[in-house]
């Protein structure tokens, strides 16, 4: 990525970036913060289309360490649990990001038949994201 470890780290945690990279999706925040940079022991809600199915999720950044390091969290949403670590190294002169999911899905079973289709397509949204994080868009 050609932006330093700080220029990584607020992209980032850009809710306008990320609304961009998703509009596939028709991606919005619609209430939390909507706009701008999130920080720590904020919130976001997002509403968005999915595999055809509409999800609505109330994030929260449970733990941020600027600008190395954030972890935002399902505070209500489709999964039984959603943990999103992203990590920001030096990398000559851009930065490394790392991403670290874990989730679990509802309903038991089935939900953990359907956790083999969403952790591909989870990959590939972030990827798409961190695409776009690093082309500056």
């Amino acid at each position: 990525m050609p932006a330093g470890v700080q220029e990584a780290f607020d992209r980032s945690r850009s809710i306008d970036l990320h609304m961009a990279s998703m509009s596939d999706s028709r991606e919005r925040a619609i209430a939390g913060v909507t706009a701008g940079l999130i920080s720590e022991g904020e919130e976001v809600t997002w509403q968005a289309w999915h595999v055809g199915v509409p999800i609505r999720m109330i994030s929260r950044i449970t733990a941020m360490t600027e600008p190395e390091y954030f972890v935002d969290e399902q505070v209500r949403g489709p999964f039984r649990s959603f943990r999103h670590e992203h990590e920001f190294r030096p990398d000559g002169s851009g930065a490394l990001m790392i991403d670290r999911v874990k989730f679990d899905a509802p309903l038991g079973p089935l939900g953990t038949m359907a956790e083999l289709v969403i952790g591909p397509y989870l990959r590939h949204l972030i990827e798409k994201r961190n695409a776009h994080i690093a082309a500056g868009d």
